[in-house]
């Protein structure tokens, strides 16, 4: 699946004016597990990297100038 890299999720997240906080409660977990995934300490597995990836797969199309990558879904 899918991951921007770990410095353009925070910016996607921020781009459509989510917190930490709401993508957490989105996808069932803390809001430090998602600052963990933001600064790439930690990295999401199963179905929490499948959310995740939709989730700023999602972003990323509404949102594309925020990607600096060419690997958009």
């Amino acid at each position: 699946m899918w991951l921007p890299a770990a410095s353009v999720r925070g910016g996607l997240r921020r781009a459509a004016g989510l917190t930490q906080a709401q993508v957490a409660a989105a996808l069932g977990v803390g809001r430090v597990q998602v600052a963990r995934w933001e600064t790439g300490f930690n990295e999401p597995r199963g179905d929490r990297r499948r959310a995740y990836s939709s989730l700023l797969s999602s972003l990323a199309r509404q949102h594309p100038d925020t990607v600096t990558s060419t690997a958009v879904p």
